[in-house]
C-alpha cells in the first residue's frame, strides 16, 4: 500500500506506519480490516496489477526441442495406455511463467500427441476448438462427426468445437503430430463442456480424401447447398500439397519481379473459413511462411499470444532481444507484447497459430514494429 501512496502524494497524517502503527487501529487500519472483512479490495491497491501501463504476460518466450519432445512421446507410447481414462496421449508444452499449469500460454494449449501402431484413440467431444499440424508421418485417420480425415505430413486439420472425434492408426508405425487448442480461454472464462463418445472410433474406411474436402475443397467454388455462415470452417484439412504449392507460387511472381509477398523473400498464407473469408474458427487464427535463406522479419509486437512450429529448415528467432537458433520440429512460445523476429539460415518453412482473432473480434488488437527495425 505504501508503494501506492508514494504515487499518488504523500501518507495521510493517520495511515499506518511500516513499523505497525499505533497501539490502538487508526481510521485507515479500520477502513482496509473493514475492506477485507466485507470481500473488498480498492482499487487504489491494485491498479498496477490491474491496469499496467503495457501487457505484462506471466507467460514467458520459451523453445522447446524436437529431440527431447519426440524421445519423451516416444517413451510415454512405450509406457502409458491411451484409451479411456487418460483419453489422449497428449503431452502439453508447459509454460515456466505459469506456474505448472499445462498451458503454453493465457489462452493457447499446445501438446505433442503420439499414437502408437495400430491404436484407437476413443471418440470424445468438446466446446474447445481444436487442429491437428503434422510434422512427419502418416498412417492415421482422425474420424470428426463420422467423417474419416486422412492426416499426413504438412496437413492442417480442423476439429471445431462439440464435433464428436477420435483418431485410427492403421499402420504398422507411430505418428506423433501438433495439437492446438484454446483450452486456456475456455478454462478461464467457464464455458468449457466435455462428452465421452463410443469406446472405438465409429468408421474404420481409410478414404484419402474425407467428404468434407469433396464437398468444400475446391479452390473459389462454394457449394449452393452451403450458402450460409459458419463459425468455423467446414473444411476438414488443408492439404500440404495446397499449402506448398502457393507458397512456391508467390515465390516465383517474386522472383518475376510481381508483388506477391509478405516481405523480401518471405511468403506467406492464411488458412481461412470459405464461409467467411476469416480465421478458421473464432479463438484461433493458423498460417504458414516460407522464407528463403538470408531473409526474415523485423523485430514486432502484438496483443495475443503465438506458437511457431519448424516445419523444415534452419535459422533463428529473437525473442525480447535474446537470439536461439531453431530446427525442424523446434516449437517457440511467443506471448502477448513479446517482440519477436525471424532470420532463416536455409529456406525456412513455420508453421503458427495464434489468438489473435479474439482480441480482434474485441477491438483490443494492437501491434507495431519495433522503432529503428
Amino acid at each position: 500500500m505504501s508503494s501506492t501512496y508514494a504515487q499518488l502524494g504523500d501518507l495521510p497524517e493517520d495511515a499506518p506506519s511500516a513499523a505497525g502503527g499505533e497501539q490502538n487501529p487508526s481510521k485507515h487500519e479500520q477502513l482496509y480490516a473493514g475492506f477485507a472483512a466485507s470481500q473488498l479490495t480498492p482499487l487504489w491497491t491494485q491498479r498496477d496489477d490491474l491496469m499496467p501501463m503495457r501487457p505484462s504476460p506471466k507467460a514467458v518466450p520459451h523453445i522447446w526441442e524436437w529431440a527431447t519432445l519426440y524421445a519423451l512421446a516416444r517413451e510415454a507410447g512405450e509406457l502409458v495406455p491411451v484409451g479411456r481414462g487418460g483419453e489422449r496421449r497428449a503431452i502439453a508444452l508447459a509454460n515456466p511463467g505459469l506456474g505448472g499449469q499445462p498451458y503454453a500460454t493465457a489462452t493457447l494449449w499446445a501438446a505433442i500427441q503420439y499414437l502408437g501402431p495400430r491404436e484407437d484413440a476413443p471418440e470424445h467431444r468438446h466446446t474447445q476448438n481444436a487442429f491437428r499440424f503434422v510434422l512427419e508421418g502418416e498412417g492415421v485417420w482422425t474420424v470428426v462427426d463420422g467423417d474419416p480425415v486422412a492426416m499426413r505430413r504438412g496437413d492442417f486439420v480442423l476439429t471445431p468445437g462439440w464435433r464428436f472425434h477420435g483418431h485410427r492408426n492403421v499402420s504398422d508405425e507411430p505418428m506423433v503430430w501438433l495439437d492446438g487448442l484454446d483450452i486456456p480461454f475456455a478454462h478461464h472464462n467457464d464455458t468449457g463442456f466435455f462428452e465421452f463418445g463410443p469406446e472405438k472410433v465409429t468408421q474404420t474406411p481409410t478414404p484419402p480424401v474425407s467428404r468434407s474436402e469433396r464437398l468444400w475443397a475446391h479452390p473459389g467454388l462454394r457449394p449452393v447447398s452451403g450458402l450460409g455462415t459458419y463459425p468455423h470452417s467446414p473444411i476438414a484439412a488443408y492439404r500440404w500439397e495446397h499449402t506448398d504449392r502457393a507458397l512456391k507460387e508467390q515465390l516465383a511472381l517474386e522472383a518475376e519481379g510481381y508483388p506477391a509477398t509478405a516481405g523480401q523473400g518471405h511468403a506467406a498464407v492464411r488458412y481461412v473459413n470459405p464461409t467467411t473469408g476469416g480465421d478458421v474458427m473464432p479463438t484461433i487464427r493458423a498460417e504458414f511462411h516460407r522464407f528463403l535463406a538470408g531473409a526474415g522479419t523485423a523485430p514486432r509486437r502484438e496483443v495475443g499470444s503465438t506458437i511457431w512450429q519448424v516445419f523444415d529448415g534452419e535459422g533463428h528467432v529473437t525473442l525480447d532481444g535474446t537470439e536461439r537458433r531453431v530446427r525442424r520440429g523446434d516449437l517457440i512460445v511467443v506471448p502477448s507484447w513479446v517482440s519477436f523476429a525471424v532470420t532463416a539460415d536455409t529456406e525456412l518453412d513455420l508453421f503458427s497459430f495464434s489468438d489473435v482473432p479474439i482480441f480482434e473480434a474485441l477491438s483490443l488488437h494492437h501491434a507495431r514494429y519495433e522503432e529503428g527495425a
